[in-house]
């Protein structure tokens, strides 16, 4: 299904926020009209500094609503009417006020009113300035938000407003259109049609019937990755080591202890579009893992270890299924991005998502993640995210970029 099929006749609903990238609606929804969707608009009041009704009017086809007691549409409960009669609600730019309003169920004009009174699914394209984004109670509002089903499609790094530069640029026309499309059910355009690998959480390794060497992984991080990339259309098969999540929906899980059962279950699963290897991998194991439990006898007691295999670095270099696109994680406690590039170089994949796991960073276990994604090309710092939006902002990249092989391929 082509994604101009998946928006015929779908039915959004655009709330346009007060902030400059409001101009990047209008062509929003010139390719919406194009893709056959019908777009209704409610623009706030500080939204009308930026984009006019009249030319929001002109694109849309449709009557642009700016206030919540308007006689003409209250007289048919026009909120109600706007917040249900539509497939999705876009929210673009989402600014830290209008985030803040969502989170906290504030309802003090049109647009935050509907948004209170809608039953449908909610897509946000955030925009502010870098440090309205990394703000405390941004993060916390948008942790909110994502924990109630809100999706989010950005923000971007790039040149900002105010002559600065950094993450809190609105997502581009397009792909705001492929989050929609995702959103809806329209994966196509997006990762429809594509199968991906991921690996998640720790592995035990036996040393006897009851002790086992492993590493100190939540799999927070990989599962987050693994919903993500189902939401965005892709076949999914999770293969998790042992944690106490429960199976993301939507996703093939594969449940496996030991790396070398990571291992097969991975090599069975190929070939694949993209691999993303997040599990923290025990790198060793008891050469011999003892039948019985081993006994204190009061004395030094030698464990003699062998090397695990390498997971990433096999599927980097498989000669007949290698995937276009892999991606390993590099959990790092001192010179992050110096050892983060070695690994790439080492294990031969495209992508590595580095994080500083120092257990000051309480990233390990924690909800939080703060990482550099490097790729031959140099490397990019992401702010401070819960896991679930470094998962949704790794998911659009790597959507972007297998679309971008497959254009450069036709």
């Amino acid at each position: 299904m082509a994604r101009s099929e998946s928006l015929r006749g779908k039915r959004v609903l655009l709330i346009i926020g007060g902030g400059i990238a409001a101009y990047k609606c209008l062509e929003a929804i010139r390719r919406l009209r194009e893709a056959g969707a019908r777009v209704r608009v409610i623009v706030t009041r500080a939204g009308q500094e930026f984009v006019t009704p009249l030319s929001l009017a002109t694109l849309s086809g449709e009557m642009v609503h700016t206030d919540l007691f308007d006689l003409t549409d209250e007289v048919e409960i026009g909120h109600i009417r706007l917040a249900r009669d539509t497939d999705l609600v876009v929210v673009a730019p989402a600014t830290a006020n209008l985030i803040a309003k969502m989170a906290n169920g504030i309802a003090d004009d049109l647009a935050t009113t509907a948004l209170l009174a809608t039953d449908k699914p909610v897509l946000i394209a955030p925009a502010m300035n870098t440090r309205m984004w990394e703000h405390p109670a941004t993060r916390r509002n948008l942790a909110r938000l994502l924990a109630d089903g809100v999706a989010t499609v950005g923000p971007g790094d790039g040149p900002l407003a105010e002559g600065e530069s950094g993450i809190g640029r609105m997502a581009e026309p397009e792909e705001i259109l492929a989050a929609i499309a995702a959103a809806l059910g329209g994966g196509a355009g997006t990762l429809h049609g594509k199968k991906i690998l991921v690996t998640s959480g720790p592995t035990h390794e036996a040393i006897d019937p009851v002790r086992y060497l492993a590493n100190r992984s939540s799999g927070k991080q990989g599962h987050a990755v693994a919903s993500a990339l189902a939401g965005l259309g892709a076949e999914v098969v999770l293969i998790s080591g042992p944690v106490s999540l429960a199976d993301p929906p939507g996703v093939k899980t594969v449940h496996v202890e030991s790396a070398q059962e990571m291992l097969a279950a991975c090599e069975a699963e190929i070939p694949a579009d993209a691999a993303v290897c997040a599990a923290a991998v025990a790198d060793w194991r008891a050469e011999k893992a003892a039948g019985q439990k081993l006994k204190k006898e009061g004395k030094k007691t030698a464990l003699s270890l062998v090397e695990n295999p390498d997971i990433l670095a096999t599927l980097s270099r498989h000669k007949r299924h290698r995937p276009a696109l892999v991606i390993g994680f590099a959990a790092e406690t001192e010179k992050l991005i110096e050892n983060a590039r070695a690994k790439l170089k080492q294990k031969r994949c495209d992508w590595i998502v580095a994080n500083d796991v120092s257990p000051s960073r309480g990233v390990m276990g924690g909800d939080d993640n703060r990482v550099h994604l490097v790729f031959a090309g140099g490397d990019e710092a992401w702010p401070l995210m819960s896991k679930e939006e470094v998962a949704a902002r790794l998911a659009q990249r790597i959507a972007s970029h297998l679309t971008a092989k497959r254009k450069a391929a036709e």
